[in-house]
């Protein structure tokens, strides 16, 4: 299959793919790694007039570690973020769940920025970014905007960024004191399009849970903050608590149903998911 004509651009600044974007807003799409963009034009899936390729505009694959965050730039890649040693030193969860992803020649294009733009809703990064509180930061000509992960994601390949916005960048923050954990069940493989995933971080004293996030994939039409299950776990010892964690984790959602797995059955793969992180959690006290 072929994809349908385009006009090809290949900006160098991002002053320059922001005058693209606002120039033909709805009519312009934008290529960073291309592993799903790619697909959808051979499929013709996806008709732009314009594809914008962010690839060589300068600084949207900058790395920035402070004691607050890890930044990432729109175009650094997944293969990246998976062997940086300081992202792992910094943020180990987000090396963990980069190498969930595909395999690896589709982590040594994909981007940071694609992977959240694509905002499939089985997808690593952005369930990640959900349970951490991530940060969005989105660019146009008027200037720079900063979203939420929880409110950027709004459904199946939909999020807040508008027509003329590039995301820019990613901030990822450091939550003193908490450890954040993640893992999937894929449907044949790792690397396969997983049933479900969760990340699952808690912060404890004495071995009693003082705070805890967690978000899941698979189980809505976007990444899934799991608030009921956050609210279980505080206060009482992991091992005391999983059981009650992972029923409301279940409880709380309402999982699609298609040819690969009914709703009950994602909700046990997210309440074995639990019990999993939970254990791991609990070995590295």
């Amino acid at each position: 299959m072929k994809p349908p004509p385009f006009i090809y651009e290949d900006p160098r600044t991002v002053d320059a793919a922001l005058a693209l974007l606002a120039e033909h807003r709805d009519d312009a799409t934008l290529l960073a790694g291309g592993q799903s963009l790619v697909p959808l034009l051979t499929m013709r899936l996806a008709r732009p007039e314009v594809v914008v390729d962010l690839n060589r505009v300068e600084g949207l694959d900058r790395i920035r570690i402070s004691d607050d965050a890890v930044r990432l730039g729109a175009t650094v890649r997944l293969s990246t973020v998976e062997a940086d040693p300081g992202v792992s030193a910094a943020l180990p969860v987000l090396a963990e769940a980069a190498s969930f992803v595909a395999h690896p020649q589709i982590r040594a294009r994909s981007t940071i920025g694609g992977t959240l733009c694509h905002a499939d809703p089985t997808a690593e990064m952005p369930t990640v970014a959900v349970a951490l509180g991530a940060h969005v930061h989105l660019r146009s000509q008027a200037g720079v905007r900063t979203v939420a992960a929880e409110e950027f994601f709004e459904s199946v390949f939909l999020t807040a960024k508008q027509p003329d916005e590039l995301l820019e960048s990613v901030d990822f923050p450091r939550r003193s004191g908490m450890t954040f954990v993640y893992s999937e069940v894929a449907r044949r493989r790792h690397g396969d399009f997983p049933y479900v995933g969760l990340c699952l971080g808690v912060a404890r004293d004495g071995g009693v849970v003082t705070a805890a996030r967690a978000a899941a994939s698979g189980v809505a039409d976007r990444p899934l903050r799991l608030a009921a299950m956050e609210t279980a776990l505080v206060g009482r010892s992991l091992a005391a608590a999983v059981e009650d964690a992972a029923a409301a984790a279940a409880a709380e959602v309402d999982p699609p149903a298609d040819a690969h797995g009914s709703a009950a059955f994602r909700r046990g793969l997210l309440r074995t998911l639990v019990r999993r992180l939970a254990a791991r959690l609990e070995e590295t006290r």
